[in-house]
């Protein structure tokens, strides 16, 4: 079948990353997920892949890759294991391809090869308790010292802090002047002063680590600050606009899933003397799922595209991690109501993903964040 939006390198890198999915991740996720166990195995392989090294400069480390590809990755990682998946995109978009983007020479040479080698895993400290959807409104504070900057403040909901080695720390230069005083800085961990803290009780993607992070007069080297001065906001919200593309790639994943055991069970699953799967009212579920996850495919690989050609996106990544995610959250209740009873325990796959499709809707910009972007672009045309 033709796809507008894959050649065939695009199909070749899906097909390898699916093989490897439904190999090394399917066969494990629930266990994963139970044990809230990193899945130190499987990213390993990924590393031995390549897959970290996709989108990265080339002098660093990286090699030639597009935001579509990073896409694909990241919807087929989520169909097999959304904590993977997460993972992944959180180390390759938030942390590595913030430096890739704005860092210094110098920066790129110190920290990219271990990045894209994975010896070290990253992460990005941006959301604070009453900084969530609003960014501008973080207080953690940066000060200037001897020879670089001191970090004083708290972090929530941090994605990869256990185990990442390094961290994008978002600072303020004072809370008053919002989105005009953001710094961002490189955090090599563990360091004098920095407690992290695992944060337990999470609904899904329980294998991927959260985190509150307090800083103590963390001291950063001046060599560290990303960027000029007092120019976080942009740079921050320019990483974000990208890895909405990803989130939205990662629901796709969760969806396409659903659908997958959805069928899967229909075929077998009898009642009333015949397969589910031959009712009417199955068929329609599972029409309906088909046909929503196609759409907000095509609505993710279009702004992918739209990305990797320089053209404008921001709107577009907005609708398709808003529809998406959405997309995603339906898929996986329709998966639960297909499987029934059976479907409401763990370590049902169908189960899984009911918690893991919600977060899609929160993080990187809650859905009700995404309208407001998108009605702020349709009204200021």
């Amino acid at each position: 079948m033709i796809d507008p939006y894959l050649n065939e390198s695009d199909i070749l890198l899906r097909n390898t990353i699916r093989d490897f999915v439904d190999r090394e991740l399917i066969p494990h996720a629930s266990r994963y997920d139970v044990n809230e166990e990193f899945p130190s195995d499987a990213m390993s392989k990924l590393s031995k892949m390549g897959l970290f090294r996709l989108s990265i400069d080339e002098n660093y480390g990286g090699v030639e890759g597009s935001n579509l590809h990073l896409a694909i990755v990241t919807e087929e990682l989520a169909r097999g294991c959304a904590s993977t998946a997460v993972i992944y995109a959180t180390h390759l978009s938030l942390c590595t391809k913030y430096i890739d983007l704005f860092g210094s020479h110098k920066q790129k040479a110190s920290y990219l090869p271990n990045l894209v080698a994975s010896n070290v895993l990253g992460a990005l400290a941006l959301t604070e308790a009453d900084a969530g959807s609003d960014v501008a409104s973080i207080k953690t504070l940066v000060t200037d010292t001897k020879g670089g900057f001191l970090i004083n403040g708290s972090k929530h909901f941090i994605t990869n802090a256990k185990e990442a080695g390094i961290i994008i720390v978002v600072a303020t230069r004072n809370p008053s002047l919002g989105s005009k005083g953001m710094e961002t800085f490189i955090l090599e961990t563990p360091c004098e002063g920095l407690t992290i803290t695992p944060q337990k009780g999470k609904l899904g993607v329980r294998a991927s680590s959260t985190c509150e992070l307090n800083f103590n007069n963390v001291f950063i080297p001046k060599d560290n600050r990303i960027g000029r001065p007092y120019k976080g906001f942009p740079m921050t919200m320019q990483v974000l606009d990208t890895g909405r593309i990803l989130i939205a790639a990662q629901a796709l994943g969760i969806a396409q899933m659903a659908l997958d055991a959805s069928i899967q069970y229909s075929r077998h699953r009898k009642a009333f003397g015949n397969l589910i799967s031959e009712f009417q009212t199955i068929q329609n579920m599972l029409a309906n799922m088909a046909t929503d996850i196609e759409a907000a495919r095509l609505l993710t690989y279009r702004c992918a595209s739209l990305s990797d050609y320089n053209q404008p996106f921001k709107t577009e990544a907005s609708m398709a991690k808003l529809f998406a995610s959405k997309v995603a959250v339906e898929s996986a209740s329709q998966a639960v109501q297909i499987h029934g009873g059976v479907g409401y325990f763990a370590p049902n796959v169908a189960e899984r993903l009911y918690r893991d499709a919600k977060i899609t809707e929160i993080y990187e910009g809650t859905s009700e964040i995404q309208r407001i972007l998108i009605a702020r672009s349709l009204l200021n045309q």
